[in-house]
């Protein structure tokens, strides 16, 4: 019920009515005025409430009256009125109806009644409601009553000090919140205050409003009053103590800070009265050191007094707390003075309340923040933050050491400089004992530390400072501390400022961090960020953080509790991580090397620590402040779980760890999984404690990097305790965790992380190098795993990532290596299969990023990894072949970088690949690719470790030109837009497009690079695969070679075919001519292969094969290249080189190309060739693969490939019929060939020049070779008749004798050769007169100017005939008659050319038949010749080698003569056959006259034979010579009568025997001779004059004969004497005397004018002759004798007168 409300007034009237009556009662007796007051007082109070509506403000009006009586009660001093009184003046008070004046009154009646000592504390509870209720009371009255409670507080009575003193407090509030109030109304009425002059009078207050001024003056009083000085506003005092002064300024410093903030004048009592008063009471702690003797001071020193003491420290706290801001430089001061109160040498006590101060401080960040805003970031001033944590390290450390010296005086020696470099290593090594003896385990929370033991006691919640000591404000002796109380203390004060500063700095980052998003978001909001934030937090962390570090490092040590360890590895964590975020390095790294340190056992070699303490060192020294820090050897009763191996380089002992170890441990994992993002280079050090502790607990790599327990066996003295056992699990997950959570690092941070795993690495692998050791594989298997869960941002950090593990993979140790490669192709395979965003298909630059680590695997050597590579690529083209797209290049160099030293296994898998790639793959991959993959498959052609791989990659390589062949126009599209795009990007470069054989279009430069592959493959040292090669390659071209455009195939000529040919050719002839015993393992060879040269052979010869194939099968679009003429020169050239090779197969072969090539016959006439025919009448021609498509040769649909072949052959489609130009084009082309077969045959038919006939010659053509040469001609002389020359006529004659006259090798003439019995012609034989056949039919059918040729070809065929006596020498080799030839022996057989010499003579024969009137053969003396040759098989006759020569020789000249001599009588006037009846004559005296005789087993039937011949001979004589003697050369017929009369006189032969004598005496053919003779020795009827001249000569002949017979007859007969001449002598002189007889009668019956006068004579100069003949003893001849003489009766005239004879 408010106090105003009707019924409140009402009952307040009736109250006093009720209490004034009382009054009056009491005074009744004693004190008549004081009752007359009373009543008046009612009365008073009635007329108020009946007159006014208003009653309280009236009440209030006259309250000096309404209060008079009680006031008059109060004066009598009696207790009972007194009390009665003053209740019913609190019930005014409370009413708030009394006025200033009444209050004024009240109090001096207060006063008096206090100066009596009267109802003190009705007295205090009176004023206390007076000042509470109502603000009437002011200035001096308020002060008399705040001097009132002062003066009641110090009775003799202890319940009235106290409530005196609650009242002093109250009271002192009140006046301050009525200023508050005060300021509260007026604040909206701007009242600028005069500036406050520097030095204003203290009493200055005028400008303070009423409430101010009592506060101001009541302050300044109390601070007078500490000071022990006069008050000047608070008069009365009598008495004051410094304790309770010091608790007011504290309440009020503390209750109303915004008053002292507000207005200048308190300000001014703060820095001019309070702070001096501190400093000077502060001065006895100061000076006084504990355990100094005074004597040595000059004055003795205050003690300090801990009421005092404690008292300053909080007022202190609150100043700091609530005015620093005012009070800077002072509070240097303070803050200096507490400092020095941690000091060792102070009491305990002080440190003690010292150490709680200093965590009221630690637990108030933004207050640190301040100092170190104004005291440590100032030039010139004391570096306060700083030195508070310092402090409290220092004293941390000092209790460790003054508890363990027991002379606290020792430390001062310790605070130098010197301690620094302890410290760092105290801080840093965290080393925690070995020693675990279970037994001494503590169960309480303690520190221990070189044998001294703290407990550890709970002093406060964590984040506020409960203070013990600061409260005992009722002690006044110091207490006594327990022990570990200021060790616990300065733990929560350390701990809370580390909590306090990062949170702080914590949600100042993340702030900052949300403004700058919202900044992004909408960037014209411009918030202002407090400038320099940053430089204050560095600047806090700088200056604390040596201090926390060497502090949390030595409890870190110490503490044997796992909760105090962890809060300590947490605050480490925390200072470490906001280092981090602020990119502090110095400090970052140093409290991180502090947690791993702890990690370690102690003492552990750890480089990377040890170089970074040393670095720390520095960061110490500069502080300048003298931080302890004590170097650890603790052997703190530690649990001991787990024992293990260092990894080191040399094999050490065993280490051990502790549980605290383990705590540590994960205390690292957290701080690297939560605060990675800060890390930077720490990552290092953090990892290397990482790798170690987990190489001393055994865990090894497992799938995907992940770090699993190993086994037992793998470290024999790793031992794990059943505790530890349960952790490994836990701890390899958080190791796992770690590198996941990598994927939220930023990209800083996880090239951090990257560099420090890949440094690490490194380290390992150079601990790896020279011991055979198991390496550490913690690096290799985390960047794994770090690279695993980045995949989304791979590209960033994949270069360093794979840089360093393909380093790793190449190093020597295997496992090491294993791991660098698994790790790596785990990536890969990872990275491909990664869903990226956008997808790979479509971010080229990412895949072929991502594939280069595999390309790079390649330049290892060592085969596992090589393995490894081509195993992840076979598991790549598995998974992602589809999508691997521009890709592909890589990966096919992965699969082609292969080289012979690697071993068969690496180079199957390889292959495999390959294989996956072409049977599935050549779809999906980028038509760019297609080239690559013909290299690749070329290269396995021509890696020589494995055979059947090499043959299959050929076979390949077939499969590949296949799906080119289908897929051509797809392929030709893609490659095209390709290209053009290369073009661009080269003209955009200002360079030309650089790719192979480019001016070809790119899908026939493919085609190019297949043939360039198989051209390579052709010429590999091994025999099988250059077979294989040669035949795809020819197979290829023929099959597809139609899809290639016409300037294609120029490249393919020039560059692939004939460059193949060179290479061959080169190859085959400086091929090793050593015979190779067997072909690898136990294959034999056969004979006909068994040296390099016989393999290159066969290869020339498949090549060579090849090639003609393709210029005879593809011959009309080559003539549409712009050289196919100097293309035909070369391709002859090369047959020409293979023909005259040495090796009789090569050269044989390549005959048989040279007809191949010259098969191709003008469409027209060679119907055999229906392509060429198609093409002739307009028809494209399909060659080949339309012809036949077989199995997995799919049909091409025939109207693209019309199309294409009208694209790229449209000359072909629109041959023309052969014309001019044709023709003229072919005749050099055939020219040509005849070159080239000229050149070949005149080299190899050429004899060998030099040597006897002992030296083995070093090559002889072969008669398969010759023949096949020979062969050539007919076909080649059909193309270049028109123009074949009498001198072209004469080289072929030079070129079919040489080839003729070649001998064969014994070894081969059982093949060749017929026996020798038989007379057959040898296959070159029949070639040779076939080529001369078929000149001589061509000259036959030619026109006129061909016939000159006729003569040459009589010759050449002369010349053969000749060889039927003469066989013709090959140089000067020695050759053996077939005969006699041993088969087994190497020696030179010369041919039977009997036969071959016969047919010949027949040819000619026969063709002289044809030819005999021809001009030429008539001019060129054809028939002369013909029997020039003759002769010497008619001259030897018998002689001959062959009995059938001579014969047919004869029957040759029958008919030839027979032919002949008719057309020379014709020509007889133009003496063109003068030479020739010489030569004739000769002819027939060699035969008919032959100087051979006869074989001795010659049958008399043979002889008759031959003498028949004989006969014919003379009969053609008078049949065909003498009957014309008038056209025939007078000389001529005269050696054919001398002829005849040497054959009709008998030839004697003394061989005979005498019953041969008849036969052979030749009768018959004297006879006829005889006959002859006389045949034309009488001509009846004499035409011409020279038919006379013919008898004559016969006549003269005949009788010359006969007188030679005869006269010879005689004289035989005469020496014989009685033996009988021989049988043959009788029988010729009785056929010459038969023929005289015969004369005489031809001569009796011939008109005398007829007979010459000179025949007359000689007829009758033979009768003396005769009578000679008388004396001979043969009847036969006596008889003819007698016949003969007989006539000569006639001749017995007288003689005449002297008339002239015959002329009558």
């Amino acid at each position: 019920m408010s106090t105003s409300s009707p019924e409140a007034v009402k009952k307040l009237l009736e109250n006093m009515q009720t209490d004034l009556r009382s009054l009056s009662m009491e005074c009744k007796k004693k004190f008549p005025p004081v009752k007359e007051a009373a009543e008046s007082g009612i009365v008073k109070i009635k007329t108020i409430a009946a007159r006014n509506s208003d009653i309280l403000a009236t009440l209030k009006e006259n309250s000096s009256e309404v209060v008079q009586p009680f006031l008059m009660g109060c004066g009598t001093k009696e207790p009972k009125i007194t009390q009665l009184c003053l209740a019913a003046i609190q019930r005014l008070m409370s009413h708030e109806v009394v006025s200033e004046a009444a209050a004024g009154n009240i109090i001096n009646m207060l006063w008096q009644l206090m100066e009596n000592g009267l109802e003190e504390l009705k007295l205090l509870q009176t004023v206390l409601v007076l000042l509470t209720t109502n603000t009437v009371v002011h200035d001096q009255v308020l002060s008399k009553a705040i001097v009132l409670c002062f003066r009641l507080h110090f009775t003799k009575d202890n319940i009235t000090n106290n409530t005196a003193a609650a009242t002093v407090r109250q009271v002192v509030t009140v006046v301050f919140e009525r200023m508050v109030a005060e300021d509260e109304r007026f604040k909206d009425i701007v009242d600028q205050p005069p500036p406050v002059q520097g030095n204003t009078n203290r009493r200055s207050v005028s400008t303070l409003r009423p409430s101010a001024k009592d506060a101001y003056m009541l302050f300044q009083d109390l601070c007078q009053l500490v000071n022990a000085d006069a008050p000047y506003w608070l008069v009365g005092m009598t008495e004051m103590t410094r304790t309770f002064g010091l608790e007011l300024l504290e309440s009020v410093l503390n209750d109303f800070p915004r008053v002292f903030l507000q207005h200048q004048e308190f300000s001014f009592l703060l820095k001019e009265r309070v702070c001096p008063l501190v400093i000077k009471l502060f001065s006895p702690n100061i000076k006084f050191r504990q355990g100094n003797s005074s004597a040595a001071s000059p004055a003795p020193v205050e003690k300090p007094y801990f009421p005092i003491c404690m008292r300053l420290l909080r007022v202190v706290s609150v100043l700091i707390k609530h005015f620093y801001s005012l009070l800077v430089t002072e509070c240097e001061i303070f803050l200096s003075l507490l400092v020095k109160f941690l000091d060792g040498e102070k009491p305990q006590w002080l440190r003690a309340v010292a150490v709680e101060s200093v965590h009221r401080l630690c637990v108030q960040p933004h207050l640190l923040r301040s100092f170190c805003l104004s005291y440590d970031m100032k030039q010139h001033s004391t570096k306060v933050f700083r030195d508070i944590v310092n402090a409290l390290g220092s004293f941390i450390q000092s209790l460790f050491i003054v508890l363990n010296t027991g002379n606290p005086a020792a430390t001062n020696t310790s605070t130098g400089g010197s301690g620094a470099q302890g410290a760092a290593q105290g801080a840093a090594q965290g080393g925690l004992g070995a020693g675990g003896q279970g037994g001494s385990l503590t169960t309480q929370a303690a520190f221990e530390y070189r044998g001294t033991w703290i407990p550890l006691m709970t002093v406060s919640v964590q984040g506020s400072a409960k203070a013990t000591y600061l409260e005992m404000l009722d002690k006044v002796e110091p207490p006594s501390i327990p022990e570990g109380y200021a060790m616990s203390v300065a733990f929560s004060a350390l701990l809370d400022l580390v909590r306090g500063i990062t949170s702080m700095i914590e949600r100042a980052l993340a702030k900052e961090e949300e403004e700058a998003v919202r900044r992004e978001a909408n960037p014209d909001q411009n918030t202002q960020l407090e400038p320099g934030a940053h430089l204050v937090w560095e600047e806090m962390v700088s200056a604390c953080w040596c201090g926390l570090l060497a502090a949390l490092s030595l409890l870190l040590d110490a503490s044997t509790d796992e909760t105090a360890t962890e809060s300590i590895l947490k605050a480490e964590l925390n200072v470490a991580a906001l280092c981090g975020r602020l990119g502090l390095v110095t400090p970052r790294d140093a409290f991180i090397t502090a947690i791993c340190k702890a990690s370690l056992p102690p003492h552990y070699a750890l480089t990377v620590l040890s170089s970074n303490t040393a670095n720390l060192n520095k960061a110490y020294s500069i502080q300048g402040q003298s931080v302890q820090i004590i170097s650890s050897s603790s052997e703190s009763h530690q649990q001991v779980v787990a024992v293990g191996q260092p990894l080191s380089v040399q094999p050490q002992g065993t280490v051990v760890l502790t549980a605290k170890n383990i705590q540590c441990m994960r205390t690292l994992l957290n701080l690297a999984h939560c605060h990675g993002v800060v890390l930077g280079t720490s990552w290092q050090l953090v990892l290397a404690t990482l790798q170690h502790l987990v190489w001393i607990l055994g865990l090894k790599p497992g799938v995907g990097g992940a770090l699993k327990p190993g086994r037992a066996v793998e470290g024999p003295s790793t031992v794990l305790t059943t505790a530890v056992m349960t952790d490994l699990p836990v701890i390899s997950n958080i190791l796992s965790r770690l590198f996941e959570s990598s994927q939220y690092l930023d990209d800083v941070s996880l090239h951090h992380l990257i560099n420090a795993l890949c440094s690490l690495s490194l380290e390992a692998v150079e601990m790896a190098y020279g011991n055979n050791k198991e390496p550490s594989l913690f690096a290799v298997a985390k960047l794994l795993e770090t690279g695993l869960v980045n995949m989304d941002r791979i590209e960033i950090l994949w270069r360093p990532l794979t840089g360093h593990l393909l380093e790793v993979c190449q190093h020597p140790n295997a496992r090491m290596r294993e791991w660098g490669a698994e790790a790596v192709t785990s990536l890969i395979k990872a990275g491909l299969a990664y869903k990226h965003n956008p997808p790979l298909a479509q971010n080229q630059r990412l895949q072929l990023l991502l594939l280069n680590p595999l390309k790079e695997l390649s330049n290892v050597l060592h085969a596992d990894i090589r393995q490894k590579q081509l195993e992840s690529v076979l598991q790549i083209l598995q998974s992602q072949g589809d999508s691997l797209g521009p890709g592909w290049p890589l990966v096919l160099g992965v699969i082609g970088a292969i080289r012979n030293d690697q071993g068969e296994s690496l180079i199957r898998t390889a292959f495999q690949c390959l294989q996956l790639v072409v049977t599935d793959f050549l779809p999906t991959m980028p038509c760019a690719g297609l080239q690559i993959v013909v290299d690749v498959a070329g290269s396995f052609g021509l890696q020589n470790q494995e055979l059947n791989i090499s043959l299959t990659s050929i076979g390949l390589l077939w499969n590949i030109s296949d799906y080119f062949f289908q897929r051509g126009e797809a392929i030709t599209q893609e490659l095209e837009r390709e290209e053009a795009a290369l073009q661009k990007q080269a003209q955009e470069k200002g360079e030309p497009l650089n790719r192979p054989f480019h001016p070809a279009p790119p899908f026939d430069c493919l085609w190019l690079c297949l043939y360039a592959k198989l051209g390579q493959l052709c010429v590999d040292p091994r025999p099988a695969v250059r077979k294989s090669a040669g035949q795809t390659m020819f197979s290829t071209i023929a099959a597809h070679g139609t899809l290639l455009q016409q300037p294609t195939w120029h490249i393919v000529v020039w560059k692939v075919l004939f460059h193949l040919l060179d290479c061959v050719r080169k190859s085959s002839t400086t091929a090793d001519k050593e015979k190779i015993e067997s072909g690898g393992g136990n294959i034999l060879i056969h004979h006909s292969r068994d040296t390099a040269e016989k393999q290159w052979a066969e290869t020339w010869v498949l090549t060579l094969a090849g090639v003609a194939r393709i210029f005879n099968t593809r011959r009309y679009l080559l003539q549409q290249l712009g050289d196919y003429f100097k293309a035909w020169e070369v391709l002859l050239d090369h047959i020409q080189s293979a023909a005259l090779s040495k090796n009789s197969e090569v050269s044989l072969a390549a005959l048989k190309s040279f007809q191949e090539i010259l098969q191709i016959a003008t469409p027209v006439k060679d119907s055999a060739m229906p392509n060429d025919a198609l093409a002739a009448m307009g028809a494209p021609v399909l060659i080949d693969p339309l012809s036949a498509p077989g199995p997995g040769r799919p049909l091409l649909r025939s109207d693209s490939m019309l199309e294409r072949l009208t694209s790229y052959n449209c000359a072909e489609l629109q041959a023309p019929p052969p014309g001019e130009e044709s023709a003229l084009e072919d005749a050099a082309l055939w020219w040509s060939a005849w070159n080239t077969w000229y050149r070949t045959g005149t080299d190899s038919t050429r004899p060998p020049s030099g040597g006897t006939g002992t030296d083995r010659p070093s090559f002889v053509p072969s008669q398969p070779f010759l023949t096949a040469l020979v062969q050539i001609f007919p076909a080649l002389y059909q193309h270049i008749k028109t123009g074949f020359s009498m001198e072209d006529l004469r080289k072929l004659g030079v070129i079919l004798h040489g080839a003729v006259s070649i001998p064969i090798s014994s070894d081969a003439s059982p093949f060749i050769l017929p026996s020798y019995t038989e007379a057959v012609l040898t296959s070159l034989q029949e070639a040779v007169l076939t080529a001369l056949d078929v000149l001589q039919k061509a000259i036959c059918v030619g026109p006129e100017n061909l016939q000159v040729m006729y003569p040459a070809i009589f010759e050449q065929l002369l010349l053969f005939v000749e060889f039927s006596c003469k066989p013709p020498q090959y140089g000067k080799m020695e050759t053996k008659h077939v005969a006699n030839a041993k088969y087994n022996q190497a020696e030179w057989v010369a041919l039977n050319y009997v036969p071959f010499a016969e047919r010949s003579l027949e040819v000619v024969v026969d063709l002289y038949h044809k030819t005999a009137c021809h001009k030429a053969v008539i001019n060129e003396k054809v028939l002369q010749n013909i029997i020039k040759t003759l002769r010497m098989p008619l001259g030897l006759k018998y002689g001959c080698p062959s009995e059938s020569t001579w014969k047919l020789a004869v029957s040759s000249l029958l008919k030839v003569l027979s032919t002949g001599l008719p057309v020379a009588r014709q020509h007889a006037s133009s003496r063109k056959f003068d030479t020739m009846w010489p030569e004739l004559a000769n002819a027939f005296k060699d035969f008919l006259f032959t100087k051979s005789t006869p074989p001795d087993n010659v049958s008399i039937q043979e002889f008759q034979k031959n003498e028949a011949i004989d006969v014919e001979v003379v009969q053609l004589i008078s049949t065909e010579i003498l009957p014309f003697a008038i056209f025939i050369p007078k000389d001529f017929v005269g050696q054919i009568m001398a002829m005849l009369n040497k054959g009709s006189i008998h030839s004697q032969s003394s061989s005979f025997t005498e019953a041969e004598v008849d036969v052979r005496m030749r009768e018959e053919f004297s006879k006829v001779c005889f006959e002859t003779l006389l045949q034309f020795s009488f001509s009846n009827k004499v035409s011409t004059p020279q038919e006379g001249y013919i008898s004559r000569m016969a006549l003269s002949v005949l009788l010359k004969r006969s007188q030679d017979v005869l006269r010879r007859y005689v004289d035989d007969e005469r020496l014989s004497g009685r033996c009988p001449l021989p049988r043959q002598q009788v029988t010729e002189i009785i056929f010459v005397l038969k023929a005289i007889s015969t004369l005489m009668d031809s001569l009796k019956k011939t008109q005398p004018e007829n007979v010459d006068g000179t025949t007359w004579a000689q007829v009758i100069a033979l009768y003396p002759t005769l009578v000679e003949c008388i004396t001979c003893s043969s009847s036969e001849v006596s008889s003819a004798l007698k016949e003969a003489m007989g006539p000569f009766k006639d001749f017995m005239q007288p003689p005449v007168s002297r008339v002239p004879n015959g002329e009558s």
